[in-house]
């Protein structure tokens, strides 16, 4: 793998060996990033079910003012932690060594770059996102439903007004996810296919004026 553009351009990243991770292909990251390109530059950026880091250090690269990483693998953390000490970074990020649905729930943040979450900090959401990218296992259906859900749910309290939520998925050439159309307030605005995978991006409902 290597980071497309920015600061770190060309680059290369390795993610863990095996198959418990799916890093996003370079030429996936591209399409995203290129559709992403005006939100991106000072953007807070939520890259959950993380892996090695690719999207969310692309972002840092690219101009996003912070980026928040949720990974709860030891040999994806591991290869996250070491890609980014490879490239120098130490700041602009927090790593959460946690379950995506657990976080979400909790609304844990950390106090600092790159450090666990502090188990004194009162609960709540205390961060909120401008881009939030999901990348589960493609068969993990449940993980799609939980987590869409919880964004536009009762974890919406992450989403600053106008952000935008996307999902990698399996596309039409791999069997195709099928996400819904609608996830609580979340409704999706745009579905890319390429090759086997898919990017459907969401955005939160305007809620109606009251009366």
């Amino acid at each position: 793998m290597r980071i497309i553009a920015g600061q770190f351009r060309s680059r290369t990243l390795q993610a863990p060996a095996g198959l418990g991770t799916r890093p996003t292909s370079d030429r996936l990251r591209e399409t995203l990033f290129n559709v992403l390109a005006p939100r991106i530059q000072g953007a807070a950026f939520l890259d959950l079910y993380a892996g090695s880091g690719a999207v969310g250090i692309e972002a840092l690269s690219r101009g996003a003012a912070s980026v928040a990483f949720v990974e709860r693998a030891p040999a994806a953390l591991a290869m996250l932690r070491a890609n980014l000490a490879r490239l120098g970074v130490n700041l602009g990020f927090r790593i959460h060594p946690v379950s995506v649905g657990g976080w979400l729930r909790r609304g844990q943040a950390g106090p600092g770059p790159g450090t666990k979450p502090s188990s004194k900090q009162a609960p709540g959401l205390s961060e909120a996102f401008d881009l939030v990218f999901l990348d589960p296992p493609y068969d993990a259906t449940a993980e799609y439903a939980a987590t869409l859900g919880l964004l536009g749910g009762d974890a919406g309290g992450l989403l600053n007004a106008g952000a935008l939520v996307i999902a990698e998925h399996r596309g039409k050439g791999g069997g195709q996810v099928r996400l819904e159309e609608r996830y609580g307030q979340l409704e999706r605005m745009r579905l890319l296919e390429q090759g086997d995978a898919a990017l459907s991006f969401f955005t939160r409902r305007a809620m109606p004026a009251l009366e």
